[in-house]
């Protein structure tokens, strides 16, 4: 192996040709036409462009990135995590073509990444299961007859993918129909594939995986467990290890398992068995397998003390495991939180746009595994990540007070990111005492502090005005300080001499003023569905339109009760932020 070709973008990518560069390969990057620009490109030995944003014609395409593969004769190509990385066709087609594929066996792939088909195999390997379908649906009423059986809340789930994205958890039979064509839109365009299957949803667990690497020689190890229970949507964002209070039997049992399950699945490379944990009784249930490298890798990688990329690479190579990777050991603590483009004071709602400043932390035990920097603009094609920040301490303490003072040196401008809501949970009473499970940051968090927390510089696009910084020196002290422009308040001239009752109406309703709502596009995006029609009678909290940006569906609500008029969007339509969807006139 000596030339890789790594078919992501973002900091995986980074990551990845960063390891090639380190073990003496040369690393081959591809990119679409928002990432010309991109770090990925910048750092790769060679970069091939392979087509649009979109990216079902880009990131997606089998067929092209084959192609490009061997344009570049690479002798391996290295899928990351999300896109195709657990795509069985997608590493048949890369084999097919004399490559090596730096993963598990199309086979295994097929047989773990297929949710459905990985109970059957956690099954044989006597791994404990939460109840749920064995096939993919065929439509709501199936999901409703589960529903009946088994009790609500249910999971609707990708049965291709992972990360979130396609999973909705409904929680009456009226939601289902709905829910099911959000869960397959998502998954249809996060990982090319609609199937949905559906599972018993437990309300408070804790999320804790185990990281597994097989070699072809027969070799499986535990590597070591994280927690990953601090979700929003049913999407990670701070992930931990070793998993804080977990009982060292139970450590043990859910690695044997996950080993097991691996040996079933005849699987080779790096994978990660997630399971729901109950700390009140001790019980453990499989969860899914996701088939490539974790975005939460790094703080293995760091209690450990290996490196899981290096790892995938040799063992993609033939070479067998170092026998010391049999009785690894753990030492210290490790925390990990992923910096998105999203405003956490309004619902972590996908902010993409320009990034005009960027420093990063440093420091003892203190590592950042970025995909930006300052002067690229955040594509809101793809999902939200920037960056994850990685810290390391003796302890869980020392390791949390680290990642306070790394947030702090963390400065990102032009858009919203989620390190406000970061250095909240470090500060957590729950948190801080590792009395954590997946619904903590959305019922267990008061998230009211982080209202308004998004900079103004990262509201420019809805019309407020840019500051310019300056550091000022007062009594010999330095302050950093904020100027902001003074700036006239225009008025609409139909407003100071309206031709009609109607026109002042009109203006009124333009301005937000009393008896109309103007709903507006929160973040730039796609309207994927249309639920209203002009003259329907709406109560407030009502969901006019899905909004699809960064990966993920928004839904955008009326605020008032009414009857809605001048409805400008139709399912589709590629609208900006700021864009008016309707109008609500109060009833």
């Amino acid at each position: 192996m000596e030339r890789v070709l790594v078919a992501n973008r973002g900091e995986i990518a980074v990551r990845v040709l960063r390891a090639c560069k380190e073990l003496g390969m040369t690393g081959v990057a591809v990119y679409a036409d928002p990432d010309r620009d991109a770090l990925h490109v910048e750092l790769a030995d060679e970069a091939y462009h392979i087509g649009e944003a979109t990216p079902s014609k880009s990131y997606l395409n089998v067929d092209l990135i084959v192609e490009t593969a061997k344009r570049a004769r690479a002798d391996a190509v290295h899928p990351g995590y999300g896109f195709l990385a657990e795509n069985a066709a997608f590493a048949q087609a890369v084999m097919d073509a004399g490559i090596r594929w730096v993963g598990p066996p199309p086979a295994a792939i097929a047989a773990m990444g297929d949710k459905v088909e990985a109970r059957k195999v956690a099954e044989r390997a006597g791994a404990p299961l939460v109840p749920g379908t064995i096939e993919p649906l065929t439509g709501p009423d199936a999901a409703v007859a589960f529903g009946s059986e088994h009790g609500y809340p249910i999971a609707l789930k990708a049965a291709f993918g992972g990360g979130g994205r396609g999973m909705k958890v409904v929680r009456d039979a009226e939601e289902v129909a709905g829910a099911l064509e959000s869960a397959e839109r998502e998954s249809k365009s996060a990982f090319g594939r609609s199937e949905i299957y559906v599972e018993r949803y437990l309300g408070a667990p804790r999320h804790v995986e185990a990281q597994i690497l097989a070699d072809g020689h027969g070799e499986v190890v535990f590597v070591g467990e994280r927690d990953c229970s601090m979700q929003r949507r049913h999407q990670k964002l701070i992930e931990e290890a070793p998993a804080p209070g977990l009982p060292d039997e139970v450590r043990a049992a859910l690695g044997k398992a996950a080993c097991d399950i691996a040996r079933v699945a005849d699987y080779v490379n790096a994978g990660t068995i997630e399971f729901l944990y109950d700390p009140r009784t001790a019980n453990f249930y499989f969860l899914e397998m996701n088939t490539r490298l974790q975005v939460e890798h790094p703080v293995t990688e760091l209690v450990a003390g290996v490196d899981l990329v290096h790892a995938q690479l040799r063992v993609a190579a033939g070479e067998p495991l170092p026998s010391g990777w049999s009785s690894l050991g753990r030492r210290g603590h490790a925390i990990e939180v992923r910096i998105n483009a999203e405003d956490p004071g309004a619902k972590f709602m996908p902010a993409p746009g320009p990034v005009l400043g960027w420093r990063e932390p440093s420091g003892p035990g203190v590592r950042v595994d970025a995909g930006v920097r300052a002067g690229f603009t955040v594509p809101q094609a793809y999902d939200s990540l920037l960056a994850k920040l990685i810290v390391w301490g003796e302890d869980r303490d020392q390791a949390r007070g680290r990642m306070l003072r790394a947030l702090d040196e963390f400065v990102i401008e032009g858009v919203p990111t989620t390190i406000p809501f970061h250095r909240l949970a470090m500060q957590d009473p729950a948190f801080a005492a590792g009395d954590v499970s997946t619904i903590l940051v959305e019922q267990g968090m008061d998230l009211s502090a982080l209202a308004g927390t998004a900079p103004v510089e990262d509201r420019d696009q809805l019309g407020k005005p840019t500051p310019r910084r300056m550091v000022i020196e007062l009594d010999g002290k330095r302050f950093d300080v904020n100027v902001f422009p003074q700036e006239e308040v225009k008025i609409p001239e139909r407003t100071r001499t309206p031709r009609s009752p109607k026109a002042l109406e009109r203006a009124r309703a333009e301005l937000g003023g009393p008896g109309k709502e103007v709903v507006k596009t929160p973040m730039q995006g796609t309207i994927v569905k249309v639920l209203v029609a002009n003259g329907d009678a709406v109560t407030p909290g009502q969901t006019l339109v899905v909004l699809e940006a960064m990966k993920m569906e928004n839904h955008v609500t009326a605020h008032q009760a009414g009857t809605v008029s001048e409805l400008n969007v139709a399912e589709g339509d590629t609208v900006p932020t700021g864009a008016t969807i309707a109008t609500i006139e109060a009833t």
